[in-house]
């Protein structure tokens, strides 16, 4: 495969909020679960089908607009999408991001991650 996939998601919650540790354990919060499950519907949304896995490494291209103009880490919101994109089966494992070109826009009501995924040949 050497199409590119643009998707437009929710804007994520940072990682910080993404996860709780309970007795020991490492566990995606509510707000963490309530974002992967509105990515994944996002995704079959757009694509309108279940997406065959993309196995080979990838450069993405990711645009933010968050919803307020409060002041956050860009790093802090690529775990979330990356996982959701996982879980939709877009790719096998975010592992195969080998590069990613990140911009912080405008902010918009609502806030919007956008992502292009670019397979490597």
């Amino acid at each position: 495969m050497n199409k590119s996939i643009s998707l437009v998601l929710p804007f994520p919650p940072s990682v910080n909020a993404c996860w709780r540790t309970v007795k020991g354990r490492m566990l995606l919060s509510e707000s963490g679960r309530k974002f992967r499950t509105n990515a994944v519907a996002a995704v079959y949304d757009q694509l309108r089908k279940i997406p065959k896995a993309i196995t080979e490494d990838v450069s993405v291209i990711v645009k933010m607009y968050p919803p307020t103009k409060q002041r956050r880490d860009i790093d802090n919101y690529l775990k979330a999408p990356f996982d959701a994109l996982t879980h939709a089966g877009i790719w096998s494992d975010d592992a195969q991001v080998k590069h990613a070109d990140i911009t912080w826009c405008e902010v918009v009501k609502g806030g919007r991650f956008e992502i292009t995924i670019i397979p490597k040949p």
